[in-house]
């Protein structure tokens, strides 16, 4: 009978055994890497990030309580990643904006065109960052609201006014585009 994550992580924290972390890598790769493409739209970024989320899981695996569910623990590291990431292109992004404007080089257009086809990453890419990422992890990732909550540190009616938010905004998009379309 396979191990269970507990038991896997308890092992790992115990004696550092690489074996068993890889089986725990295997068994939640898909969603980590799943959750990061969408938060990020990009995939070699969600596999770098993904890949230095694993890497901190293990060398903090010792720090996993139990308390929680592995997967929502997991999911919290690569959150804090892509939140970390964030950051440095946000600033690489403000930093090249200041370059633009001071060589006077026209901004290009972020605008969706209407006449684009709309898809659920054009839509997502349309909310606020802490909207798209409980929406990716309780729709895309199929965590609970508990779980985003518990994986963005937001309290669970925050991360239940943001789903509605986000849905109300891509509902929006979407009656938006039919409308052109018609």
């Amino acid at each position: 009978m396979a191990a269970n994550d507990m038991e896997l992580a308890g092992l790992v924290a115990a004696t550092g055994d690489r074996r068993a972390f890889s089986q725990l890598v295997v068994r939640h790769q898909t969603l980590v890497r799943a959750m990061l493409t969408r938060m990020t739209g990009n995939h070699a970024l969600a596999d770098d990030l993904a890949q230095d989320a694993f890497i901190k899981a293990y060398r903090k695996i010792a720090t996993f309580s139990g308390k929680g569910s592995f997967k929502s623990w997991l999911c919290r590291i690569a959150y804090t990643e892509f939140l970390q990431s964030a950051r440095k292109r946000k600033a690489a992004a403000a930093a090249l904006e200041r370059y633009k404007a001071h060589q006077d080089i026209e901004e290009r257009q972020q605008n969706w065109d209407a006449g684009d086809a709309m898809d659920l990453d054009r839509a997502l890419s349309h909310l606020s960052e802490v909207e798209r990422t409980v929406i990716v992890l309780c729709f895309s990732s199929g965590m609970s609201h508990s779980e985003a909550a518990e994986v963005t540190g937001l309290p669970l009616g925050t991360v239940k006014s943001h789903i509605n938010r986000g849905k109300a905004k891509m509902r929006a998009l979407l009656e938006e585009k039919e409308a052109v379309q018609v």
